[in-house]
């Protein structure tokens, strides 16, 4: 599993016209190429009557499964240049559809890439780009007495709480970078004056929104 990796947040959608051709960019999030294939599928479901239904997609830790589709565009002029614009943001796991409906103005191939290009863009900005850190998720089991005071500098830290359990005592979890699981524990032992019990959960990962 990777520590770290850019992904997207999950389906979007975003239209742009130029030269009087509708560009539409359909975005989702696809962990195998099945998913990625039943997105695309169902896209040209949707708008069977679209001139095109472009597509790529990026699967993979290394990202190893790599596709483009230019659906009757000039060849390299439309899957291509979407596939660009998801390895030059670094993106993983992620398949986007451009719809196109011609307008009657022909762009040629320069003005195809660049149109499918802004088009592939402005739809990941629209849908929105998330980084996912691999955490560890540390279990703190306290009193209730003690709640008010953890759940507080816990929110003000650098630290995220993924769930708070209440039951015959209070279990809070919280997502903690691997490297800083000691002094994560020391913190809560030093806060709770020992009274706190603590253990080490499952890996998993926290997503957080990027600015693009």
């Amino acid at each position: 599993m990777l520590p770290r990796y850019k992904t997207v947040k999950g389906y979007g959608e975003h239209e742009i016209n130029i030269q009087r051709s509708r560009f539409i960019a359909y975005v989702d999030r696809a962990e195998t190429e099945e998913a990625a294939q039943e997105f695309i599928q169902s896209i040209k479901k949707k708008h069977w009557d679209a001139t095109h239904n472009c597509s790529a997609y990026l699967i993979g830790e290394n990202d190893q499964i790599q596709k483009a589709n230019d659906d009757g565009e000039p060849s390299g002029t439309a899957g291509v240049p979407i596939l660009e614009v998801l390895k030059k943001r670094h993106l993983k796991d992620t398949v986007v559809v451009i719809t196109r409906y011609f307008g009657g103005i022909k762009l040629g191939a320069g003005g195809l890439i660049r149109a499918y290009g802004k088009a592939t863009s402005e739809g990941l900005n629209a849908t929105g780009i998330v980084e996912r850190k691999l955490m560890r998720v540390m279990h703190t089991t306290i009193d209730y007495t003690l709640l008010g005071k953890v759940e507080n500098e816990l929110r003000s830290s650098i630290y995220s709480i993924k769930e708070i359990h209440y039951l015959d005592k209070v279990e809070v979890e919280t997502f903690v970078e691997e490297q800083d699981t000691a002094n994560f524990s020391a913190w809560m032992v030093e806060l709770t004056n020992g009274q706190a019990e603590l253990a080490e959960g499952e890996m998993l990962y926290l997503e957080e929104p990027l600015k693009e």
